[in-house]
């Protein structure tokens, strides 16, 4: 049996294909995820957006970044010098000799195959005179003749050679590596050594252990552990948190100290500037010892944050340090947001301490949005629009208009608020209505149901109640519209009544009282309908004798369901006529309530396959939801001061107001670009009887654009669950 041998590649040849391969392994997946997206793409992006957008801080240092980044050509010019290096080993590779190749003594002696042997020795010959030793030829040459000769002459060797592609018989089978030979040589054995354990040993420890020391101090939000650990111990010290307070324990995350964030920064001009905008704020507890609020990383967040509300210009040293913070804060009153929902939810399983009040979560959301906006809690809505100040409010809440709010702008006729903004210019009033246009319009739709159940209506104590919430989103400009297809019908209706008000006034007065009688008349006609069927259940034999005997029972039922009849009007009385006439027939009378027990069960058995069907169906939209990934890329959010693009999300969540505490726990609606289903899920109160809450959908970019939905639940007492020995006895 043939052996085997392994070979160092002492050329260098077969190392090729192993350089070849890894750095084809490397330079074709960086390509895919590294290289630079379309930047024209981005660019007809930003032009369309330019109109609206133009004036957000956002836009202008996006703008910016484009054309001063080079971190895109360097990243194209790596990536090419990697594919050259890819081409030129590839191109390498193609020159080499095949080194293992089928062994062929026709091809050595330039014959055809299959030529006779006297053809084969009269090639020899002459091959001979030609490459022989003697005569000055080459001897490597010779021997391979001589052993092609060998081959197609000598009847063993050309065996060998049919059967093992070989003349000289089978051979040892060859395994190369592509490594030098130099690396296993002894004299560098220590060498190759010593960069095995450096690398190995000390550079993948390190590098593994910093990925990993990092990556634990972190939650899955990319939130520090220490801060969410920090908000969790003053969200249960202080359950009932106002906006200051709020606003103090945010500027405290360890985000903004640089012992625990390198990105956060202390310059020594901190000591001059700080204190100059504490002078010009007022009010931020500089006395206050409590730490961590006391340290100088979290009253210069603080500083930065109520600057930013209060729309203060500051120096370009703290102005980048003032972008780091904004950027980071809605990120972490979004943790603070989660965390005061476990601790409700704590609070309801285990008891023992007060959970956070609605309030404080409430405020939470409540200071994402105006650190969006870069606006106080106490400031209009109205200054979320562009060319809005604090002067021009005057015009807006005067008694003539009463506008507060972005829906009250809204609403206002074209002609009445152009009046109102009259000290715009109509190019700044076309960039107001241009972003009012893009604001979003929310409609909310509700269903109240108990999934799993036999009947989904019927809310029983402690059952597991689902509201299906549909969320719809429009533009304002859409608002605008309906409203101009609206008001000339509206305009045209009231020139009718002016002009018909000397003639017809009275004949409308009366018209309107008859149109009210008739539907008085058809709800008492539904009303007598529902008295009929209700009173034509058939009866048990007995009960219909006795009802035979004794006639003058029957005959004054009989006669008032007929006065009845006669007071709906003369088509009543004919049907009531008829009735009179079925009922002196007992099996007529059957027959009509077999009809109607029959039709009963049709409408019953209808409703029973409708409720399966939206059951299946929505069971299908969750396991859809299961599988199916979103973008979080929705719609970009107008924000003046916010240094970052943002897109719209939203918080939607079922609250008792009356007891300030959460019923269902907040979802994060981040996927809303058109349409969006979301199910909130709570148990139902143990105790029956009616209950008010409140679905509230909350903006955490917008102010003013909240929406808040009663819901009213009704809970009736669960059915008693007979067991089987129970039943037995």
């Amino acid at each position: 049996m043939a052996g085997q041998q392994f070979q160092y590649d002492d050329s260098g040849n077969t190392f090729f294909y192993f350089l070849t391969s890894f750095v084809g392994l490397i330079v074709i997946p960086a390509t895919y995820y590294l290289w630079p997206r379309d930047q024209n793409a981005e660019q007809l992006r930003l032009k369309s957006l330019r109109k609206v957008h133009g004036r957000c801080l956002w836009y202008r240092l996006r703008l910016m970044k484009a054309q001063q980044s080079i971190i895109p050509t360097l990243k194209k010019a790596a990536l090419l010098f990697g594919w050259a290096v890819f081409l030129l080993l590839a191109y390498k590779v193609s020159k080499l000799d095949r080194e293992y190749q089928e062994y062929n003594p026709y091809e050595v002696l330039g014959l055809d195959q299959g030529a006779s042997v006297s053809e084969i020795k009269k090639q020899y010959r002459l091959l001979s005179l030609k490459f022989h030793p003697d005569k000055g030829g080459d001897e490597d040459l010779f021997m391979r003749i001589a052993k092609a000769h060998s081959a197609l002459t000598n009847d063993e060797s050309r065996q060998n050679w049919e059967t093992y592609g070989n003349p000289d018989g089978p051979r040892a089978t060859s395994f190369g590596i592509a490594l030098p030979a130099w690396i296993v040589d002894s004299k560098n054995s220590m060498l190759v050594l010593l960069v095995y354990g450096l690398a190995f040993m000390v550079i993948l420890p390190v590098v593994v252990g910093t990925w990993w020391y990092r990556s634990i101090r972190y939650s899955g939000d990319q939130i520090l552990i220490n801060t969410t650990q920090l908000f969790m111990h003053f969200m249960y010290k202080t359950p009932n948190m106002n906006m200051k307070r709020l606003s103090m324990v945010l500027t405290a995350a360890f985000e903004f100290d640089p012992r625990s964030n390198k990105e956060a920064t202390i310059r020594p001009t901190d000591n001059i500037q700080v204190p100059q905008l504490i002078r010009e704020l007022g009010n931020i507890n500089v006395k206050k010892k409590e730490p961590p609020f006391c340290y100088p990383y979290s009253l210069k967040a603080r500083v930065l944050v109520m600057a930013h509300l209060a729309r203060m210009e500051v120096s370009d040293d703290i102005e980048e340090d003032q972008r780091f913070v904004v950027r980071k804060s809605p990120a972490l009153l979004q943790e603070m947001v989660n965390v005061g929902c476990q601790l409700t939810m704590m609070a309801n399983s285990r008891g023992g301490f007060h959970a956070p009040r609605l309030v404080s979560i409430e405020n939470c959301m409540k200071l994402t949005q105006m650190i969006v906006q870069g606006l106080q809690e106490s400031k209009s809505p109205l200054l979320q629009l562009p060319h809005f100040e604090e002067e021009h409010l005057r015009y807006c809440v005067s008694k003539k208009y009463k506008v507060r709010s972005l829906q009250d702008l809204v609403s206002l006729k074209d002609s009445d608020r152009r009046s109102m903004l009259r000290f715009l210019g109509e190019e700044k009033y076309d960039e107001v209505m241009a972003v009012l246009a893009s604001f979003p319009s929310i409609t909310m739709d509700t269903k109240l149901q108990v999934l799993d159940d036999e009947d989904s209506n019927n809310i029983t104590a402690g059952s597991i109640v689902t509201v299906t919430v549909t969320l719809t989103r429009k533009r304002m400009a859409e608002v605008f519209e309906k409203e101009q297809n609206v008001t000339p019908c509206l305009v045209v209706g009231e020139e009718a009544s002016t002009e018909d008000a000397a003639t017809q006034g009275d004949v409308s007065k009366t018209k309107a009282k008859v149109w009210q009688n008739k539907t008085k008349a058809a709800k008492k006609t539904k009303q007598s309908k529902k008295k009929k069927l209700t009173k034509k259940k058939p009866l048990p034999l007995p009960a219909a004798k006795a009802k035979q005997a004794n006639g003058s029972a029957s005959g004054s039922e009989v006669v008032a369901v007929a006065k009845e009849d006669e007071e709906d009007g003369s088509d009543k009385g004919s049907e009531s006529e008829e009735g009179e006439g079925n009922k002196d027939s007992p099996s007529e009378r059957d027959e009509e309530s077999d009809k109607q027990s029959d039709t009963e069960q049709d409408e019953i058995a209808g409703d029973d396959e409708e409720e399966w069907e939206a059951l299946q169906q929505s069971i299908q939209r969750r396991e859809r939801a299961l599988l199916e990934t979103k973008s979080k890329v929705t719609h970009p959010v107008y924000s003046l001061y916010y240094p970052e693009e943002k897109h719209e999300w939203w918080w939607l969540y079922i609250a008792d107001r009356k007891d300030q505490t959460l019923v269902s726990m907040p979802y994060h609606v981040c996927t809303l670009k058109d349409t969006e289903e979301v199910e909130l899920k709570f148990p139902a109160p143990s105790k029956t009887g009616n209950f008010q809450y409140s679905v509230i959908l909350r903006s955490d970019s917008y102010l003013g654009l909240d929406q808040i939905r009663p819901l009213k639940l009704e809970v009736h007492e669960a059915k008693a669950v007979l067991c089987c020995n129970c039943a037995v006895l």
